[in-house]
């Protein structure tokens, strides 16, 4: 994209505005806005212009072998503009290998889509470094108590843990009645007398 000598004042003045802000005309706002308006243009033309490049890309290489001259042509104009070449690209430069210029473009193409391959590769372990997140103990968590009856490190019975400081402990409960006067045992029933015989006559 190229930008006028009109064209580039108004981006240096915008620039300029951007690193040290101070109040700006009318004009200067108006003249801001129109180059915006056409970088906005250029870069629509430029998008329409490679999705015609691309199409005709397509064509020329459904045609092949007859189109061989058109399409070497179409896909050295491509990779300039930064289109990245697939396994159609690869297959059809593959078969045209007899050719001095698809045998130089199948090894830039082959070093295109490796680039290609290992930077998506690159991507993908990146974003699986970050999504997997290590489960973190909380501070006050490091350190567990031993539960009443259990062992100690040492082999020892742990002892309860003891309340924090600071809060009143809580008070015992109030015994009842039946803990402080247990019921008295009654007393067992005496053995039962054998039975007597009586003398006859």
């Amino acid at each position: 994209m190229a930008f006028g000598a009109e064209e580039l004042r108004v981006l240096r003045r915008a620039l300029a505005l951007a690193l040290h802000p101070s109040p700006v005309s009318a004009q200067d706002v108006q003249d801001c806005l129109r180059l915006a308006e056409s970088v906005d243009q250029a870069v629509d033309e430029g998008a329409r212009l490679r999705a015609f490049l691309l199409a005709d890309l397509a064509r020329y290489r459904a045609a092949l072998p007859g189109t061989t001259t058109g399409y070497l042509s179409l896909l050295d104009e491509a990779l300039a503009a930064g289109y990245g070449p697939g396994a159609d690209d690869l297959a059809a430069l593959r078969a045209l290998r007899g050719n001095p210029s698809a045998a130089t473009l199948l090894e830039r193409c082959r070093t295109l889509a490796e680039r290609d391959v290992r930077a998506r590769l690159e991507g993908r372990t990146q974003v699986r470094a970050q999504t997997r997140v290590q489960p973190r103990v909380p501070a006050s968590r490091t350190r567990l108590l031993a539960l009443p009856g259990g062992l100690a490190a040492d082999g020892k019975p742990a002892s309860a843990p003891k309340p924090p400081a600071g809060p009143p402990a809580p008070p015992r409960p109030m015994p009842t009645p039946a803990e402080v006067f247990p019921p008295k045992r009654r007393p067992a029933p005496p053995p039962a007398a054998p039975p007597k015989e009586l003398a006859v006559g």
